[in-house]
């Protein structure tokens, strides 16, 4: 139990690496939690920053999801709970990062990594519909519930374990509950959509 303990917390420790704050603190000497909407992840990232930044945020957090779950697999055995425990902690970790006062992002792009390595395929088509939201509606908060959502749904008709399917589930509600604010901010339409411009020194609402 100790070891398989020992195992999460590296796992949450990896998770708290936010490339985002170190990116754009590298590139513009700023912290991107005062600008755009405040989040350190890669949306608000391209919003402060653009393309090139965004791209390498949003691989290097995919990058750590799918690097703590394989550590959970060499752990505890693929599809265990420990790999699924891993994943989660990653999660919590991007959102709740040790070395920068807990306040992070919102973790998809970890749960995307995540997801895609416990269950590639469910996570794959889930993505594809996530991906056709954001294009259609310009709303990545929209396109990133639906993702979290529909991967258990897909998963159900698959031959993945329980642990898989409830860490799923877990990472669906977390997921949900971090974007509470942005649900509230999309029934009244005014979700800041991908595209737009943050305002200098100021955070976007």
């Amino acid at each position: 139990m100790a070891f398989e303990l020992l195992v999460i917390a590296v796992s949450y420790l990896l998770g708290s690496i936010s490339f985002s704050v170190l990116l754009v603190k590298l590139l513009k000497g700023i912290d991107i939690r005062q600008y755009g909407s405040g989040n350190a992840g890669a949306t608000n990232t391209l919003r402060v920053m653009g393309k090139g930044p965004a791209v390498m945020v949003l691989a290097l957090d995919v990058l750590k999801g799918i690097a703590a779950v394989w550590l959970g697999v060499w752990a505890g055995g693929w599809g265990s709970w420990i790999a699924v425990g891993c994943g989660i902690a990653a999660i919590v970790g991007h959102n709740w990062p040790l070395y920068f006062h807990f306040r992070g992002g919102k973790g998809i792009a970890t749960t995307i990594g995540v997801m895609a390595t416990l269950c590639f395929w469910p996570a794959l088509i889930a993505g594809i519909i996530a991906i056709g939201s954001i294009v259609i509606t310009r709303y990545v908060s929209l396109g990133s519930l639906i993702f979290v959502a529909l991967t258990p749904v897909f998963l159900l008709f698959t031959g993945f374990t329980a642990p898989v399917l409830w860490g799923s589930l877990v990472i669906a509600v977390f997921a949900f509950w971090r974007h509470r604010s942005n649900i509230v901010k999309i029934s009244q339409g005014r979700e800041n959509k991908i595209g737009a411009k943050a305002k200098e020194g100021k955070r976007v609402v």
